[in-house]
């Protein structure tokens, strides 16, 4: 990933934070077909490797399974909030008429080696472990435990179970850092008055890495 030095973030909790803010990771791998690339939500375990563990499962019948069962290299990218940022918001376009767009955003890539896991005690933990994340501010939140057991043993068997320790990890946090400060609060300004939820989350985080 193309990473100039103003726009990295490696601080592992940000980084963490931003894999649980936006879970639904792409996972990518190259094998003998070539490359393929498959949505896929994540589950972060902090506590199982230095720098945090991804787990996740895929329909049995979506063939990427079978390249990770050989404990293939993978790509895993979590996408955050993005924005287009016109010229239009920059004092500097008042100024000198010397601006162009571009596009903010925030995005962790992680590398590591995936294995596939069938074990039906692992699959369980990982549904409840994903589930129960995004269910948890719901007032009504569903659990395993609502559906006939056999209903969920039945499901499991079309699943695997995918496993990557995270070997290395990199954060690019594009929000306006290159600007001067007077673009930067244009910028804020002009996102926060976008009825759109990722600009105000923008917003915040182009003010955030203002100061």
């Amino acid at each position: 990933m193309y990473q100039p030095p103003h726009h990295r973030e490696d601080d592992l909790g940000t980084q963490h934070q931003l894999i649980r803010a936006y879970p639904l990771g792409m996972l990518i791998t190259a094998g003998a077909g070539g490359l393929v690339a498959n949505a896929v939500p994540f589950h972060l375990n902090a506590e199982l490797s230095p720098k945090g563990t991804l787990q996740a499962h895929v329909a049995r019948a979506n063939g990427q399974w079978k390249e990770i069962a050989a404990g293939a290299p993978v790509l895993v990218v979590f996408q955050g909030a993005d924005a287009y940022i016109t010229p239009s918001w920059y004092a500097t376009k008042r100024e000198t008429g010397k601006v162009v767009p571009t596009w903010n955003y925030a995005i962790v890539q992680v590398r590591g080696a995936a294995r596939m896991i069938e074990d039906p005690a692992w699959l369980r933990a990982q549904i409840g472990a994903l589930t129960g994340e995004n269910e948890s501010d719901r007032a009504d939140p569903w659990a395993m435990e609502d559906a006939p057991p056999e209903f969920i043993a039945a499901q499991m068997k079309g699943i695997v179970g995918i496993e990557i320790d995270i070997e290395t990890i990199d954060g690019k946090w594009k929000v306006s850092q290159n600007r001067p400060l007077a673009d930067r609060q244009g910028v804020a300004e002009g996102l926060s008055a976008i009825d759109r939820t990722e600009a105000a989350e923008m917003a915040e985080l182009v003010r955030r890495y203002s100061k």
